[in-house]
């Protein structure tokens, strides 16, 4: 009884490592209606002037991919996803591989509905902010360099567009996730906790609501983000 406990405090720190347990436990007591939910929303810092990581490649390709891309057939998510996501304007980067599909990343401008949770981020300085999310690689190729092609691939459209920082959120629960993330100079900016029980969602925040009880969408949250260089937002460093 006490493997899981050991494991979970020190992978994850004390307060995380309760708390993933506690959810776990109640995500199989409920038989999956109740769950809980722990984020870091996060800052990563767009270099400028844009330097790839990754040199050109023949092979390896990143395109800014629509809605009629006979990629999208490959993207391993729900078809309804996928159409929402464009209708909202959602930019998607692929990565293809000698024309086979490779891994792609999203990203939105303006603000971001969460459909993990009911949560809406809104992002305070669109001009120089955008918010990535579903960053993803295909199994085959999560030894190689798409990861850093499709960073590179958003990087330069940032750069491009003025954009200083990308926002996102990462499972606070996914050490794996935060430490390669942190070697890429991510800060971390607030914490946002939320139970999930059946129909009612309640989330305890670091920021402004810091409580909220939403009831399916009704009542959802909107958490407005700062950029780190924008003196209202305070952050650490995610090592």
């Amino acid at each position: 009884m006490l493997k899981p406990f050991k494991s979970a405090i020190s992978s994850l720190g004390v307060a995380n490592g309760i708390l993933y347990l506690f959810g776990r436990a109640m995500q199989a007591l409920s038989k999956g209606r109740c769950y809980l939910i722990r984020y870091y929303l996060v800052a990563q810092p767009v270099p400028n002037p844009f330097v790839p990581v990754c040199r050109p490649s023949e092979s390896d390709k990143i395109v800014e991919a629509s809605s009629h891309d006979s990629l999208v057939e490959h993207f391993p998510r729900p078809d309804f996803v996928i159409r929402e996501r464009f209708a909202k304007g959602h930019v998607c980067l692929a990565a293809t591989h000698k024309n086979v599909f490779s891994g792609f990343l999203w990203f939105a401008r303006g603000s971001y509905d969460e459909d993990e949770v009911h949560c809406r981020f809104l992002l305070a300085e669109p001009a120089t902010t955008a918010w990535d999310f579903d960053v993803h690689v295909e199994p085959r190729f999560r030894l190689g360099r798409t990861f850093a092609r499709l960073w590179d691939g958003a990087n330069e459209r940032y750069s491009a567009s003025g954009i200083k920082w990308s926002i996102s959120r990462i499972s606070a629960f996914n050490q794996q996730s935060l430490q390669s993330h942190g070697r890429m100079g991510i800060r971390r900016l607030h914490t946002l906790t939320f139970f999930c029980l059946g129909k009612l969602q309640v989330g305890f925040m670091s920021c402004n609501p810091y409580l909220s009880l939403a009831w399916r969408e009704k009542n959802r949250p909107t958490v407005t983000i700062y950029p780190p260089d924008s003196g209202n937002s305070k952050f650490n460093l995610v090592q």
